[in-house]
């Protein structure tokens, strides 16, 4: 079986001078949730432009399943899910017409109801899409990209706007759509829906993958399981050499007021920091927790993922 989507060297230059893709490689199995995460400004919605089909690459090479948006590109509409970042839907259609219609552009859809019951729309069913809110609007949208029975799922932001327990009912049917045999494509700006939905994951700054694997696999890379964060009565200290030297310590970076030390032994680190912020500073702060991917997004990319 193809991978589900595979690219080479793929590139996007805009007015000849912008590279927003810089020789990208990316190869998706079937049946795998992949997140692609990323920095404003990193290309990453551009490469998910190219490979929805909906943006020509300037050079590199795109199939999904194994076929090419340049030969096959009506087999793969009928394929793909797209569920994008901003969907704007008449506003004068209700939510049942609204998916009859996106149901009647594909040859094999799923059924109304059963998606508007998956989605929690029933009782929205005869309402204006104009009228709903903007977490109702959220998993219409959702639901636009599920009604056309496809094989791959884009879903870009899928969870934004939406309170808690309709993001973990999002989750399932994602999980669900997988167990089918379907394959998701994920972007999110939530570090713990990354971490529970994807299989594999990959990083994108300046156009470029800088990172791949599991979840686990790159919190690994960061060389400890644990953070152990702190601040001082000088909340501007940024001797970072002078932590960096404590026992156990595997990484240090200044967060805004806070020093993040990475560490593989908090046992050792803690006490040795202690002693060395009591020489001469007042501890102000101290936690300790898990390392995330969150943590290794900052250590690779200099920001926070919800950063604009």
């Amino acid at each position: 079986m193809p991978p589900a989507i595979q690219c080479r060297d793929l590139r996007k230059t805009y007015d000849g001078k912008v590279e927003a893709v810089r020789g990208l490689n990316l190869e998706i199995q079937p049946g795998e949730c992949f997140g692609l995460l990323g920095p404003n400004g990193a290309g990453k919605t551009t490469t998910i432009e190219i490979l929805e089909g909906l943006l020509a690459p300037t050079s590199g090479q795109v199939t999904i399943l194994g076929r090419t948006w340049q030969k096959d590109s009506h087999d793969l509409r009928e394929w793909l899910g797209i569920s994008l970042q901003e969907t704007r839907l008449s506003e004068k259609l209700s939510v049942r017409e609204t998916l009859s219609l996106f149901a009647s552009f594909y040859q094999h859809p799923g059924s109304v109801q059963e998606i508007m019951e998956k989605l929690q729309l029933t009782e929205k069913a005869d309402a204006w899409v104009g009228k709903l809110s903007g977490g109702q609007k959220q998993r219409l949208a959702v639901a636009t990209a599920l009604v056309g029975n496809p094989k791959i799922l884009f879903l870009d932001e899928p969870t934004t706007g939406l309170d808690p327990q309709s993001r973990r009912q999002l989750w399932d049917i994602i999980r669900t759509f997988q167990k089918n045999g379907g394959t998701v494509l994920l972007t999110t700006h939530y570090m713990d829906e990354a971490e529970r939905l994807c299989d594999r994951l990959a990083i994108v700054d300046h156009g470029q993958i800088i990172a791949e694997g599991t979840p686990d696999d790159l919190i690994n890379r960061l060389g400890g399981h644990h953070m152990v964060e702190f601040a001082t009565s000088d909340s501007a200290d940024g001797d970072l050499e002078r932590w960096r030297k404590l026992p156990g310590v595997e990484g240090v970076r200044h967060d805004d007021g806070v020093i993040c030390l990475t560490v593989k032994e908090p046992h050792r680190t803690i006490p040795a920091l202690l002693e060395a912020v009591g020489e001469d500073k007042e501890l102000a702060q101290l936690t300790t927790r898990q390392a995330s991917l969150e943590d290794v997004f900052v250590n690779l990319t200099g920001r926070h993922l919800r950063e604009q």
